[in-house]
């Protein structure tokens, strides 16, 4: 009697769980499905173009490294059905539906690669980013991501209602943009490219298939037609083969990133803790797996030859004694000694703060930045300076070729005019030559050596003149003159 009632108080919790858990809740009829398959088997011309565009879409946000635009296209992407399709042929075993379904996707895979390498071809961005680099290196994840997605998709395709399921698959699953990053391999002939973005499309596209064929085999979706068991275990020895031919690379690829993982860690720990010394900072760490090599460089206070040793014996113990170490030391990037430190700071406070090191260096580097642009600047404002000398120098100058022509327009007893400067013991001469066409009289002369001045704006004027014909003519001394002019010679400019 405590057992009958204990069976039945338990009967809700199972009813519970299974309503939870119930994958039949909302299906289509196995009608329904049936006709969808089949329609996922018919080429469309606008499914073709649609397609296309997905391809360029993609192909245009990994060339721009978006991801924005990578997510668009994953969304607009139709090539989700055809696996679907045949995923379920292979549940229902109908290898006719599979053909069909396979004969479909294979015509949409070609266009797409074949937009994406034309598109990759006629890019003028050449230069791989991110977003592609990020889809030539497939793990085991990957092939957890399209399984659970197939298994997402599966369901949500066969319900009624239908949800944010399938477009949450798409992103997920990611189809198109390994199949564009093959295009862009092909395109610029980097094979890499092509082997890993194709690889994954791969990966994708079996195990979302293999995930929709295991649902619609939980779904007892009814078999078209009965297979002879003999057959039955061909296929699925096949089918098995292919699985493990296809995931072994991404298993050995994920092995290959969790050994890194580890090994990063590792050496993480190692400086962290081996490294802690009171005046030595570590300023840079890395390593490099195919060497087997550790390089740490440091600054502050040198280390002995001594505690090198001790250092490398000390890689085992943190699973790196297949590596080797490699140090650089310096006291600090700009060559401050470890004198200056300890003067400017004082060994107890600098050994009882070791961030002192680093910000002095900071503070170093700033200071001889600052320096040199207080330098430059001194140097721009010399060049300034110059330069408005020269402006001020420039515009002081009198136009002595306007003033030349001016003096032959205004004076009609001269031509062939040529107006200077010289430069003596007593400072600069303004200076005019002329051929003489007639006889002046010192009161000419005078009125002329006047203009001159003016003109120019020197105290100091000279007007040597040529006698008409080639003759030396005296004329009398002007007023303001010394002697009389007589000289007969080129200008002085």
């Amino acid at each position: 009697m405590n057992e009958l009632r204990k069976k039945r108080s338990l009967h809700p919790v199972r009813d519970y769980f299974r309503s939870v858990f119930n994958i039949n809740d909302d299906m289509m009829t196995y009608d329904e499905i049936e006709a969808m398959m089949e329609e996922n088997t018919v080429i469309h011309g606008p499914n073709m173009w649609v397609l296309m565009m997905s391809a360029i879409i993609a192909s245009i946000g990994l060339n721009v490294n978006s991801t924005a635009v990578i997510i668009g296209a994953m969304l607009v992407s139709p090539l989700m059905s055809g696996i679907m399709t045949m995923g379920y042929s292979l549940a229902v075993r109908d290898l006719e539906l599979l053909r069909r379904a396979f004969v479909r996707f294979a015509t949409q895979v070609i266009i797409a690669l074949a937009t994406a390498t034309l598109y990759f071809f006629i890019s003028p961005l050449s230069t791989p980013t991110s977003e592609m680099i990020a889809r030539t290196s497939p793990t085991i994840w990957d092939v957890g991501i399209a399984t659970t997605g197939g298994i997402a998709g599966a369901i949500g395709n066969t319900r009624n209602k239908k949800s944010n399921v399938i477009p949450g698959v798409a992103i997920a699953t990611a189809l198109m943009p390994p199949l564009c990053t093959a295009g862009y391999g092909i395109a610029n002939r980097q094979w890499n490219f092509f082997a890993g973005g194709f690889y994954l499309f791969i990966i994708n596209m079996l195990f979302i298939g293999l995930s929709s064929m295991i649902v619609m085999m939980i779904l007892n979706v009814p078999v078209h037609k009965a297979m002879d068991p003999k057959k039955q275990r061909v296929m699925n020895r096949v089918i098995f083969l292919i699985v493990v031919i296809v995931a072994a690379p991404s298993v050995y690829i994920g092995g290959s990133t969790v050994a890194d993982s580890i090994t990063d860690a590792h050496v993480q720990e190692y400086v962290s803790k081996e490294f802690a010394f009171p005046e030595t900072q570590v300023v840079k760490s890395s390593y490099d797996k195919a060497s087997k090599e550790i390089s740490v460089s440091l600054v502050g206070a040198s280390l002995s030859d001594e505690t090198l040793r001790l250092l490398e014996e000390s890689l085992g113990n943190y699973n790196l004694s297949d590596y080797s170490l490699r140090v650089t030391q310096s006291l600090t990037s700009k060559g401050i000694t470890e004198e200056e430190f300890y003067t400017l700071f004082g060994e107890a406070e600098a050994n009882a703060d070791d961030t002192r090191l680093n910000a002095y260096i900071q503070q170093a580097t700033i200071n001889e930045l600052n320096a040199d642009i207080e330098e430059r600047d001194a140097e721009i404002s010399g060049l300034k300076a110059e330069l408005a000398a020269y402006e001020t120098e420039k515009a002081s100058i009198p136009d002595f070729k306007g003033i030349a022509q001016k003096a032959q327009e205004i004076f009609d007893s001269i031509d062939d005019v040529y107006c200077g400067t010289t430069t003596g013991e007593d400072g600069d001469t303004a200076v005019l030559t002329a051929r003489l066409l007639r006889d002046i009289t010192p009161e000419e002369l005078r009125i002329m050596q006047s203009w001159l001045s003016e003109e120019t704006g020197y105290t100091e004027v000279r007007i040597y003149f040529h006698s008409a014909g080639g003759l030396d003519e005296q004329l009398p001394a002007a007023e303001g003159t010394d002697e009389a002019l007589t000289e007969e010679e080129e200008p002085a400019v």
